[in-house]
């Protein structure tokens, strides 16, 4: 029996599909404000090969595969260009395609993209507010009360001060990456918040941001309640597989569970997946640090299937050194 490493409950445990020879998997997806890099076109690539793998075994797989095409990220970028944002996030998705196909990557069964869920994350979000798990804020955001749910921490492995000072980290790299200039000692401590564990859900319309009407005021809304809706609008309250980055697992993921199975009161996923990083000098590759080769520069060098034996020529789950020397040696080893 086929068996998978379930990064909830940290260990292997045998693939019982939901529904007898059917298995329902989503997958993370690209927030779509600049080119891929290695650690993406690592994750497109190992679950791509996954699904062909569990379809030669004899599934039938439904592959979901997010877009995130409204974001923090993408408004700063969008406004550092002078552009549309529709119009930085269709130059991205399509720049996207472009190097998934390259790859031998498929496409997703689906790629819901988040502006065109706003009704399902707009009904998860009342009735959560409804379950008591979220409430609106002095500031009009609407949060999610983090102590309310009582599974908090297990995918990550977190609790306490764990938990308190990670959202405080959470908040700071945010706060870097939008340029908000926040403090760089300690965690945020928002007044508005009930609790500084407790995550945006909806963000109220600030000038010159793209905004949906809601029940609670016009804005729009928090990362992590776009994959929830996303999720469960695609393949129903509960399934099989959730992958994604290791970068996820915590807050990201944590996150989905707690929103997920706040709204529904039912399990959110029975198997989660989790990509190692993509590593360069030790560090992970992350545009954050600035330490990243874009899928097309890498390849202009080398050649799509040797890119594709390089990442796969690791487990999945540990970190995948970049270097030339590697990639060498994955060409010498597919040729």
């Amino acid at each position: 029996m086929l068996q998978i490493y379930n990064s909830l409950t940290r260990k292997k445990e045998p693939l019982m599909p939901l529904t007898p020879g059917k298995l329902r998997m989503y997958v993370c997806g690209m927030t779509v404000y600049d080119y891929c890099h290695v650690g993406h076109a690592r994750v497109m690539v190992v679950f791509d090969m996954v699904a062909c793998y569990l379809r030669a075994r004899g599934f039938d797989v439904t592959y979901i595969r997010n877009i995130t095409d409204i974001d923090d990220k993408i408004i700063k970028r969008a406004a550092e260009n002078g552009e549309d944002i529709n119009a930085l996030t269709a130059r991205f998705i399509a720049a996207m395609d472009e190097d998934a196909a390259r790859l031998g990557v498929q496409k997703p069964d689906a790629e819901p993209r988040a502006t065109a869920h706003m009704p399902q994350i707009l009904k998860m979000i009342g009735i959560l507010i409804d379950r008591g798990f979220a409430y609106q804020a002095k500031n009009r955001d609407v949060y999610y009360r983090v102590r309310k749910f009582n599974g908090y921490g297990a995918l990550s492995g977190k609790s306490g001060d764990d938990l308190r000072g990670g959202a405080g980290v959470a908040d700071r790299i945010e706060a870097r990456a939008v340029g908000q200039g926040r403090p760089a000692s300690g965690f945020e401590v928002d007044e508005d918040k009930d609790d500084p564990l407790d995550f945006v859900l909806w963000k109220a319309a600030k000038p010159g941001e793209p905004a949906w009407d809601s029940p609670w005021g016009s804005g729009r809304p928090g990362w992590h309640i776009e994959c929830s809706a996303m999720s469960t609008s695609c393949l129903g309250n509960h399934f099989d597989i959730h992958g994604g980055g290791m970068d996820l697992k915590f807050p990201h993921h944590e996150n989905e569970i707690a929103q997920s199975e706040g709204a529904t009161g039912e399990r959110f996923v029975n198997t989660w997946m989790h990509v190692g990083f993509v590593q360069l000098d030790q560090e992970k590759m992350s545009k954050s640090l600035g330490n990243f080769f874009t899928v097309r520069e890498v390849l202009k060098q080398y050649d799509p299937e040797e890119v594709r034996y390089f990442i796969l020529s690791s487990h999945y789950r540990s970190p995948l050194n970049y270097s030339q020397g590697h990639l060498l040696n994955a060409r010498a080893a597919l040729t």
